[in-house]
């Protein structure tokens, strides 16, 4: 039985909730709270003061118990007495292990300090647009006096650590009508007695600021329309950035894989639109939650959005090898002997005037972040320069955050990536039966999967299962129309940033004698399956080349490919094709470093769209067996005497696509059980 929590935490936890749940008061993950009170200690059975602080990681929004980080106040506090000073402040890190309570909970963040030395009951520690543009103004400190008067206090710019707690401590000492400050460069502290009071104080810094910078500010901060820089319509918009993604994601991705993410929202679409856009871009973001995602600044395309695509995409090309260029400068100008190796001067923030913004990370939650912290990032530009002039961090600081020892030993304890992470997946006829079962094992091994499907509530449903969209989504395509399957590669480009996998799975099946099978039916079962294939590779061609990513392209043929069996002329003649077309298609993209191979399944009964849509039926019949036996039939004719079902042809498709079989290419893998007729020769 789980135990209650402690009402103080039940209280914080509801509060952290409510903060993080709203975008105006903190970006996602970012910022922590707090409670002190009394609690048991388990050793002596007598009240010892605890702090409960958000720990490492995770989100305040989304905030449970498991997540609190747990001290003993007197030992926290204790450790003032040993600091050594600002210049060996990170060692205080590993000390806050000293300071736990039984087991802890989860591992003390940077912030600790923060919580545990300010002299107050509740802390909440924050980074919401309106206080960071007042942080991150080129005169914060007077605007801030003139905006809160003596209630709010300024603290200079500190990076986070144990020194910052010092100083805010002191802060609140030394003022103590005050109920929160504001950070340099960062963003704002607030307390409490109570958990209540602790959060009326959090909105009203926020609130207070909003208003603030509205009744206070210009009305245009990011200066006049830029002539020709206005936004396309959304039509035009999406087709661009849909040709523009496979271009962007190969650069994102020079020194390692990466996945996109496409917004177009009206704040970035403004942002572009302005004159002063260049100047601000060019400063880069400020708040450390956010250049940590998003690097110190973007990369910036400086042409309208009419300029011709050829001429954008050799601009691009031009401007990613001079940010690169500045990247490797900025590392070497500011690294030391014990500094991190540099990470990759790729951008992971591309912005497009009239387009949109592209972001890119080690996966699609961390790409959608990164722009989710950029348009936050505008936000800070646009109040600060409402009021007075955007001035963040200078680039020396900047990089002893980005470069943090602390931050490198977080990146270190990551779990190692899955097999098919960064790797985007698009499955046709993924709705249902064998391409089902294949979406759920790419996306179980950390691809970002498209279920594409005719039908759309069954390619809908199996996203759903899939977790959402931040590892799938449904696009509704028949395969047999050749701008269906294109729009079904454009919603991938815009979901994920490109395409690196393809499985040819939809299909149909007619099971008829020859002199029953109309011209209409071998139409229908070529169109679906071998002119499919056919187009839906196509597709997969242009936008792999296009990345310049090699890719994987499988189809799943079948047995009936090699193996002559009664009543199945349509069918089997359309799988034929399909194998065929693995050996050319592996011949031909091979040079592009594209691999194509096929999968041959047999007697698929369960779980089968096909086999449930009549095809069961038919071949039941036959076979002279009952419908509900078809699958023990085709068991008992195999060499294995085993029944093949979805979950091991989307082994297959693993297997070949999952990193082991990086030299096989025009292979067909058998997954029958053992047809020995159908064995390749």
């Amino acid at each position: 039985m789980t135990a209650t929590p402690h009402p103080e935490v039940r209280a914080l936890l509801e509060r952290s909730n409510r903060l993080g749940s709203d975008p105006r008061t903190t970006n996602y993950a970012g910022g922590n709270t707090s409670a002190k009170a009394l609690g048991t200690d388990p050793v002596t059975g007598a009240d010892t003061e605890l702090l409960w602080v958000k720990g490492s990681g995770g989100d305040l929004g989304t905030l449970t118990e498991g997540g609190l980080a747990v001290l003993r106040l007197d030992r926290l506090r204790a450790l003032t007495a040993g600091y050594p000073g600002v210049e060996r402040e990170d060692e205080m890190v590993a000390a806050f292990d000293y300071c736990l309570h039984g087991r802890g909970g989860a591992a003390p963040s940077i912030d600790t300090a923060m919580h545990g030395l300010v002299d107050a009951a509740h802390v909440d520690h924050l980074h919401p647009d309106s206080g960071i543009a007042l942080a991150c103004a080129a005169d914060g400190e007077e605007l801030t006096k003139e905006c809160f008067g003596d209630t709010v206090v300024w603290v200079p710019w500190r990076r986070p650590g144990f020194q910052l707690g010092l100083d805010i401590a002191a802060a609140k000492e030394a003022n103590p009508q005050a109920v929160g400050c504001v950070l340099g460069g960062h963003g704002i502290t607030a307390w409490g007695a109570t958990s209540a009071q602790c959060e009326a104080n959090s909105l009203h810094i926020i609130r207070t600021a909003e208003d603030f910078l509205r009744t206070r500010g210009k009305a245009e901060p990011f200066g006049p329309l830029l002539a020709g820089f206005g936004p396309l319509t959304e039509a035009e918009r999406r087709a661009r950035a849909a040709a523009l993604a496979p271009v962007l994601r190969a650069l994102a991705s020079t020194d390692r894989p990466q996945v996109g993410h496409f917004t177009d929202s009206g704040v970035v679409l403004d942002f572009l639109s302005r004159a002063e856009h260049p100047r601000l871009a060019a400063l880069g973001t400020s708040c450390p939650d956010h250049f940590l995602r998003t690097k110190v600044r973007p990369l910036l395309l400086d042409l309208p959005p009419t300029a011709p695509l050829d001429e954008a995409i050799a601009r691009l090309r031009a401007l990613h090898q001079d940010y690169r260029a500045a990247y490797a400068a900025y590392y070497d100008r500011h690294a030391g002997p014990g500094s991190p190796a540099m990470r990759g001067a790729d951008p992971a923030v591309v912005l497009v005037p009239g387009v949109g913004m592209f972001t890119y990370g080690k996966d699609k939650q961390t790409a959608r972040v990164a722009g989710e912290f950029y348009v936050n990032a505008i936000n800070v530009m646009r109040g600060a320069e409402a009021v007075s002039a955007y001035r963040p961090i200078d680039e020396a600081e900047k990089f002893r955050i980005e470069y943090w020892e602390l931050e490198e030993a977080k990146l270190r304890r990551m779990p190692a990536p899955r097999p098919l992470a960064t790797r985007i997946a698009l499955v046709t006829g993924a709705g249902s039966g064998i391409g089902r079962a294949i979406a759920h094992r790419l996306a179980a091994e950390g691809a970002c999967v498209v279920v594409a499907d005719r039908d759309t509530a069954g390619a809908e449903a199996v996203a759903g299962e899939l977790g959402g969209p931040d590892t799938a989504v449904a696009v509704t395509v028949d395969v047999t129309d050749e701008e269906q399957i294109r729009a079904a590669f454009d919603a991938a480009l815009l979901a994920f940033g490109g395409v690196d996998l393809v499985v040819n799975n939809a299909g149909i099946s007619i099971s008829k004698p020859l002199l029953e099978t109309a011209a209409a039916d071998w139409d229908r079962q070529h169109a679906i399956m071998a002119r499919g294939s056919f187009l839906v590779s196509r597709e997969a061609a242009r936008v792999m080349t296009a990345q310049g990513l090699g890719g994987d392209i499988v189809y799943i043929a079948s047995k009936n490919a090699v193996f002559a069996g009664p009543n199945n002329i349509a069918y089997s003649a359309a799988k034929a094709d399909q194998a065929h077309q693995v050996r050319l298609l592996a011949a031909e993209l091979g040079g592009d470093g594209i691999r194509v191979n096929g999968v041959n399944p047999d007697g698929v009964v369960r779980g089968s769209g096909i086999f449930a849509g009549g095809w069961g039926a038919q071949r039941a019949a036959v076979y002279g067996v009952a419908e509900d036996k078809l699958g023990e039939f085709y068991a008992q004719r195999t060499l294995l005497k085993r029944e093949v079902l979805p979950e091991h042809v989307a082994n297959a498709v693993f297997a070949l696509t999952g990193g082991d079989l990086t030299h096989t290419t025009g292979l067909h893998i058998p997954v029958d059980a053992g047809v020995a007729a159908a064995f390749l020769r």
